[in-house]
This record gives C-alpha cells, sequence and structure tokens, in this order.
C-alpha cells in the first residue's frame, strides 16, 4: 500500500561496488518493487572503492572468491608492485595457499641474504622468480587448453603442490617444469619429450642454421643407476662429464633395493653421502634416491622424469650384460639409455650407425646436438648390400648435418656383418662412443640397425647411447 499510496517509501540506503548494489537498509521494499515491476528505485547511494570491481551479475561463489583477492592484493599490494599482474582463482581458499608461498619464501630470503627481509620485497622476488617462471611454463605448454575454466593462478598452486608430492615420493629435486608435464592429461601417462628434443626433431632436413637445432639443453635431468659398487661409481662418473657438459645438468641417482626395508640403515645413508660429495666435488647437482623393487622396472617407471638414463653392465659374458634385464630397460624406457663400461671415456667420438630408418634418424639429431652443442668429432658409418642404396641413405644424413653445419666423416661398408662393421669402424675411428637407434615403446626389439645393439653391447667395451 505504501509503495502504492501518494506519500510513497523512502529512499532505501545501498553499496555500490563497482557496477553492483548490496542492499544496507530496505531489502523489504526491493523484493516488493521486483515483485511490482519497477525498473528504478530511489535510493541513498554510498560509494565503495575497492581493488576488485564488481558485475551486475556476480554470483555468491564469486563474490567470495573477490574478497578473498581484495584481502590478497591488500595485504601484498602486489597490483603496485607488478601492475597487471592477473591472480583470479577459481576455487575459495586458495589465497590462503598464496600467502604461505610468499611467507616461506620470505623466511628463506632472509636466511641466504642474512638480513630482514621486507614484505614488500618478498612479494616482488617471490612474483619474479617463482610464479611468473612457473606461468610461463603453463603458456608455453598450452595447459590452459586443457585445463578449461582455468586460470594461471589454479594451475600455478597444482603444479607446485605436486611437484612437491613428486620430490617427496621419489626422492629427487624435480623442476617446475618436470611437475607441470607430469600434470597434463596425456593418455599415454608418459612425460612428454623435453623442449630441446623437440626443436631438434621438428629441424629435421631444414637449411636452419646450427644455432637453431642446439638451442638449450638436451640432457637437463640424468638418471644415474646405481648399484652400489665400483660399477654404479663409473655411471656416475659418465653421467657428470655429460652434466658438465651441459652446462650443469641435475643428476638424479637411484639405487635399488629388494624391500623397502632395506632403504634405510647406516649402508644406504654412506652410499647417499658418497654420493652426494661425489657430485659436490664436481660442482654438480645431485641427490640419490633409495626405492625398493624389481631394479629395471624401478628405473623405467622413474626415467620418464628425466631426459637421459645411464646404466653400467659389468663383464663380457652375455648372461651378465645381455640378460632379460637389460633387454626389458631397453624395450621399455621412455627415455635414450646410455650402457657404460668400468672404464671411463672422454666420450668425444662418436660413431653414428645409421640405416635411414625413422629410429635410425632419432639417433641423427641426437648426434647432431652433440657434435654441434660439445664439438666433438663423428664419424658415420652405413652398412648396405647396396652401394646405391647406401649412397642414398648416407646422402640424407649428410644433408641434414650440413645443413647445420656439423662436419663428419662418412664411411660405407657392402657385404660386411653389421655388428662387425661397426666395431671395426669404431676401431678405426678411434671412437669411444657408439650411438645407435635401436628402440621405440611400440617397436619391435630386433629391428634394422636396433637388431645388432645386443651383440655390440656384448662384444664392444665402448659406452653406447641408445636412443628410441
Amino acid at each position: 500500500m505504501a509503495m502504492t499510496g501518494l506519500k510513497g517509501v523512502p529512499p532505501i540506503e545501498v553499496y555500490q561496488i563497482g557496477e553492483a548494489y548490496f542492499v544496507k537498509d530496505g531489502n523489504h521494499r526491493v523484493s516488493v518493487a521486483r515483485e511490482m515491476g519497477f525498473s528504478h528505485f530511489q535510493a541513498y547511494v554510498t560509494q565503495v572503492r575497492t581493488k576488485v570491481p564488481l558485475a551486475l551479475d556476480v554470483e555468491p561463489d564469486e563474490l567470495i572468491l573477490k574478497a578473498e583477492l581484495a584481502e590478497f592484493l591488500e595485504k601484498t599490494r602486489l597490483d603496485h608492485i607488478r601492475p597487471g599482474a592477473d591472480l583470479t582463482v577459481t576455487v575459495p581458499g586458495q589465497y590462503v595457499a598464496l600467502f604461505e608461498h610468499i611467507n616461506v619464501h620470505r623466511y628463506y630470503m632472509g636466511l641466504e641474504q642474512r638480513r630482514e627481509i621486507t614484505y614488500a620485497e618478498a612479494v616482488m622476488h617471490w612474483y619474479d622468480t617463482l610464479y611468473q617462471p612457473v606461468v610461463d611454463i603453463i603458456h608455453k605448454q598450452g595447459m590452459l587448453q586443457e585445463f578449461s575454466g582455468r586460470t594461471d593462478t589454479d594451475l600455478y598452486l597444482y603444479i607446485t603442490q605436486h611437484r612437491s608430492e613428486l620430490e617427496e615420493r621419489l626422492g629427487w629435486d624435480i623442476t617446475a617444469e618436470t611437475a607441470a608435464s607430469d600434470i597434463e592429461p596425456r593418455s599415454s601417462g608418459y612425460r612428454p619429450t623435453s623442449e630441446p628434443m623437440r626443436n631438434i626433431y621438428k629441424h629435421q632436413g631444414n637449411s636452419k642454421p646450427q644455432s637453431a637445432l642446439v638451442k638449450g639443453r638436451l640432457f637437463v635431468d640424468i638418471l644415474v643407476a646405481i648399484d652400489g659398487c665400483d660399477s654404479g661409481w663409473s655411471s656416475l662418473a659418465h653421467a657428470a662429464l655429460i652434466a658438465q657438459r651441459e652446462n650443469g645438468a641435475r643428476l638424479h641417482g637411484l639405487h635399488i633395493v629388494p624391500a623397502r626395508s632395506e632403504r634405510q640403515g647406516p649402508k644406504m645413508e654412506e652410499l647417499q653421502n658418497n654420493f652426494s660429495d661425489r657430485c659436490r666435488k664436481l660442482d654438480l647437482s645431485g641427490r640419490l634416491a633409495i626405492d625398493a623393487g624389481k631394479r629395471i622396472r624401478r628405473i623405467c617407471q622413474r626415467a620418464r622424469y628425466t631426459d637421459l638414463t645411464v646404466i653400467c653392465f659389468t663383464g663380457g659374458q652375455a648372461e651378465t650384460k645381455l640378460g632379460e634385464g637389460l633387454r626389458t630397460l631397453l624395450r621399455s624406457c621412455p627415455r635414450p639409455v646410455l650402457v657404460v663400461t668400468q672404464e671411463e671415456s672422454p666420450l668425444d667420438r662418436i660413431l653414428l650407425a645409421y640405416d635411414g630408418s625413422g629410429l635410425a634418424r632419432e639417433a641423427l639429431y641426437t648426434a647432431a646436438y652433440l657434435a654441434g652443442q660439445w664439438g666433438i668429432k663423428l664419424a658415420v658409418l652405413t652398412v648396405h648390400d647396396e652401394q646405391v642404396s647406401a649412397d642414398k641413405i648416407q646422402q640424407r644424413a649428410r644433408h641434414y648435418l650440413e645443413s647445420h653445419g656439423i662436419e663428419a666423416i662418412y664411411i660405407i661398408e657392402k657385404k660386411v656383418a653389421i655388428v662387425q662393421a661397426i666395431l671395426n669402424t669404431a676401431k678405426e675411428q678411434n671412437s669411444n662412443l657408439i650411438l645407435m637407434g635401436a628402440h621405440g615403446r611400440n617397436a619391435p626389439w630386433y629391428i634394422n640397425v636396433g637388431s645388432a645393439v645386443a651383440p655390440v653391447l656384448q662384444k664392444s667395451n665402448l659406452p653406447v647411447l641408445i636412443c628410441g
């Protein structure tokens, strides 16, 4: 009656935030006005200025998120420190985790710099050195397309949490990029090929300069199989040499014991300390994890988080070097495998066994990277019964290498057993690393050059790098 009477009703009182209005006094009058179809209402308006504007169609859940974001910006002043920074989330309560990240970062900054760190310093350093690099990874990997409806900050928190869980489970230092790749929704369940390797593969057959080929590092994370004997330290020595050439790649040691109960104890602690001491003396980053189970299976499972697996097999007998364990490793390992012996090698003269197959081409790309990036000598061997076919096969390798500025020695052998040709050529060229393409996750074991892997490993004392 008041609404339709001559006297009318007094104006309501509202707060205005952005384009949205919140009723302080007059909710009944508003509900009646809506029922009667009123489009306007007189009101006393109090404008509230906030860092987070609101739209007309804001939902209650969004209001909670807006309020939490406003509180976060009020405390951190990130919008002043880094104008344009967008740290919106889609799940309430996430800003508590961001506050914790900043506080922990501030604490460790203080320890490192041995002084009191202001909150503004911590916020700026956290954003620049921790948050933004992860966001760059998110964009680089196109994760927002695969996690539709999520924001950069959502995925930043997801990645950092997953990274922490991986480090606790594996006992290794894990990069944000590795953690991000591991949580991508991929049906295969395997970590994608590293970015440097993808760059190498996509340049096949083009005429881009060498710098395009060798941009980045190929082996950033190296798995080192440690057996607790001298042979394990040979694996570490070869892996360390590669890490140094790769500008300080990370070494991830792995020692497998039969039972979980054997993972701890003085002997295991001594082994870990020995590994850490050797890495420290070489000025390399490395941690040794102790895991339990079947050795080869565990190596293959963990290899997905690295770029190269280095393992030492001792002795010259087939049952020692070429047992089912090594065959399983080469079939199942999702990354290249470097099989070494106890005799250390400088790894500066490569012999590439190349037959033009898809698997051999992967070895060719790797050889181009190693020769170009490390500046080491390369020889390319092709074995074929027909001279014309051998010439065509090797010409493709020559074209690829020369287009990237890689010099090599080219050798063709006809009507010679491939294994014997590899061994003889390695000796003639003073090679100290044999590179072969031999396997793939979906490829049979004996295929093209791959059929020579087993006897080469058995008869040669040189390290063999197997790509697949």
